[in-house]
């Protein structure tokens, strides 16, 4: 083949070869069709859309919706469709996709409707479903900035045009789909005919956008039962909107005009006041069903450590004594630890937690016996002795923080009135603009890259590399359980990505363009590149923040 050039498909196993400039959308037509479509591609560990031309040889491997790419590639495809069909149906109405609910769900919103009907949202799913059955393409251009900016000016995108004002650039993306503008954070499908599967219905003030399970495409995450994780949302999202950064462009004007300082006492008053409002609550309990034990949980990096030890500060402002224990402490040693499906260390699985020993504590602590503590080291995966030996007393609260706390196997010995459950997560509440949210595994991916290659000793290539098997463990032995809690936290500082950027941007460089973690590293670094750097020193040493970052003046 003349003017050929070779292509390592790793979904073939093996070298083809396409003629130069050949579109990965005709390559993926010479594969055997899987169950899903292909959304898009990794090109040299790059992702890259469909329409994306071969000019050089390339190593290319090609994502579905069972991919944790592939399925943000059919989100934000979803969103432009959903765009383009609100402005035709509800003219004059912003469409705000306020946060996400289950594992592929959104709850949105149009400003100025108080009120969603059923009949509205059949008709809204009705024209997506057009729009889908049209099979309409969907164009990425490069343009001037200046260009751009006159363009979502003109269709009424002030949240976008904040955001460029705010990180200046000559040229910038713009997505096109049917006369629609969009700007996207990722790739997308090439047209509209990828998106097949989805529901609208209505929901408090809005509608739920339900999309499929990554784990099973074929079933829709419809009917989600999560009011309590609702309400946290909706109140920082509220809060947020008064504070007047509700976007990533608003921030950033608030640090441009030198009131970074101001930002920072605000969300840590606020964070403040909740931890109050929650040792009050377990006081209250304490006092009526006898509360003894309070189990934190949440998903890695949603700060539980820092949460567990303000909100102990708070207890004993009451006349309360906290006593701290964490389950990480818990974890048997490295070579002990279950394995997933990959051969991979399960450090989100419950059998990687010492049960026996945990529960054999427990109970002496809970019979007034003094025990001594383990402390686990995470450099060598062994468990060491504290020598610190802890007591409980008629006034003690037994504090126990981990990613299992609210799963009812780990306490099966403690009386349920006795307990009282707590989930805290990083619930990002500021969104870039009002269709593409900031989601809450980014922000606590930026937390633990920063901390684990602070107090871990992990480069960014191990944490990257662990991170899909954290979310899996996460969906499995987390999440389902988030809703037992008695309240719901949210750990998120509106203005902390801002200072992480400085932080995390340093430990992503250090990825190589060899490895699979690559594109995950890049995206991440263009992410980041969308806020304005805060610098760290005005952040009080008890901020949840600085369980990442350093300078934090509890102990861990």
């Amino acid at each position: 083949m003349a003017d050929s050039i070779k292509v390592i498909c790793d979904n073939l196993g093996g070298p083809i070869r396409v003629a130069m400039g050949t579109p990965l959308s005709d390559v993926a037509a010479q594969l055997t069709p899987g169950r899903y479509p292909f959304l898009a591609a990794f090109v040299n560990n790059r992702i890259k859309e469909l329409n994306y031309k071969i000019y050089t040889p390339v190593t290319v491997r090609f994502v579905d919706i069972t991919d944790f790419a592939g399925i943000r590639v059919y989100q934000r495809t979803s969103w432009f469709i959903l765009q383009k069909a609100a402005r035709t149906l509800f003219p004059g109405h912003t469409l705000h996709i306020r946060h996400s609910m289950g594992q592929s769900g959104f709850y949105c919103e149009l400003e100025g409707l108080d009120e969603f009907t059923h009949e509205q949202a059949a008709a809204l799913e009705g024209h997506m479903r057009e729009v889908v059955a049209q099979n309409l393409p969907i164009e990425r251009t490069k343009v001037l900035t200046s260009e751009l900016r006159a363009i979502y000016a003109e269709q009424g995108f002030d949240d976008k045009t904040a955001l460029l004002d705010t990180r200046p650039r000559l040229y910038s993306d713009l997505y096109t789909l049917d006369g629609t503008a969009g700007y996207f954070y990722g790739a997308l499908a090439p047209s509209t005919g990828y998106i097949d599967r989805f529901c609208i219905e209505p929901y408090y003030k809005g509608f739920y956008l339900a999309l499929p399970l990554r784990t099973n495409p074929g079933v829709l995450n419809k009917n989600v039962q999560q009011e309590k994780m609702f309400g946290i949302f909706q109140e920082y999202q509220s809060w947020v909107r008064i504070m007047g950064v509700p976007t990533v462009g608003d921030v950033n004007s608030k640090v441009l005009a030198g009131d970074a300082g101001g930002m920072i006492k605000l969300a840590e008053a606020f964070h403040e006041r909740k931890f109050a409002w929650v040792a009050d609550t377990i006081y209250d309990a304490n006092l009526s069903r006898g509360v003894r034990i309070v189990l934190i949980s949440g998903p890695s990096s949603s700060g539980k450590t820092t949460s567990a030890k303000r909100l102990g500060i708070q207890l004993g402002v009451l006349g309360l004594k906290p006593v701290l224990i964490s389950l990480d402490d818990y974890f048997v040693d490295r070579e002990k630890t279950p394995k997933d499906a990959d051969g991979e260390y399960d450090y989100e699985a419950l059998e990687a937690i010492d049960l026996e020993l945990f529960n054999d504590h427990l109970r002496r602590l809970m019979r007034g016996e003094s025990v001594d503590i383990p402390r686990y080291n995470f450099i060598t995966g062994r468990r060491m002795q504290h020598n610190d030996p802890l007591t409980l007393d008629e006034r003690s609260i037994l504090i126990v923080e981990g990613i299992h706390g609210l799963n009812p196997r780990l306490t099966p010995g403690v009386p349920e009135e006795q307990k009282f459950r707590i989930y805290i997560s990083c619930f990002t509440s500021v969104a870039m603009d009002n269709l593409s949210r900031i989601a809450t595994t980014d922000n606590r991916l930026l937390r633990r890259l920063t901390r684990d290659y602070r107090q871990r000793g992990a480069d960014a290539l191990a944490t990257l590399s662990r991170w899909a098997s954290v979310r899996r463990g996460e969906e499995k032995h987390i999440f389902p359980y988030q809703e037992n809690a008695d309240v719901m936290l949210n750990s998120s500082l509106f203005y902390e990505i801002s200072v992480l950027r400085p932080f995390a941007e340093k430990i992503l460089r250090e990825v190589p363009d060899t490895v699979p973690e690559y594109d995950e590293a890049r995206r991440m670094l263009k992410f980041l590149d969308n806020f304005i750097p805060i610098p760290p020193d005005e952040i009080p040493p008890t901020s949840i923040l600085r369980e990442f970052i350093g300078g934090s003046s509890f102990q861990y």
